[in-house]
């Protein structure tokens, strides 16, 4: 990562890790971050294999939740596609 890169750095400075099983109403937030937390957050999901999505603007929406809560009623759209396109990958995999 290229440290003249302000907007890279700003977007790594969050992160948030969303978990949804079938049958649950919403995913829920199980882990969020700033700076270092929000890059062991990554670093830990690209280690396991799950997928990292980067989009400043729904993580800042996100960011507003509280650790376990599930995902605000407005968001419901924005991560059904997101969930939706992941799912299509995974299964082209």
């Amino acid at each position: 990562m290229d440290s003249d890169d302000s907007a890279t750095n700003k977007q790594r400075s969050l992160a948030i890790a969303l978990a949804y099983a079938p049958g649950d109403s919403a995913p829920r937030v199980v882990a969020k971050g700033r700076g270092l937390v929000a890059e062991e957050i990554i670093r830990r999901a690209r280690e396991y294999g799950v997928f990292v999505h980067e989009s400043p603007e729904l993580v800042t929406l996100l960011m507003q939740s509280n650790l376990d809560d599930r995902i605000p009623p407005q968001l419901y759209v924005a991560v059904a596609e997101l969930l939706a396109w992941l799912y299509r990958l995974e299964q082209q995999a």
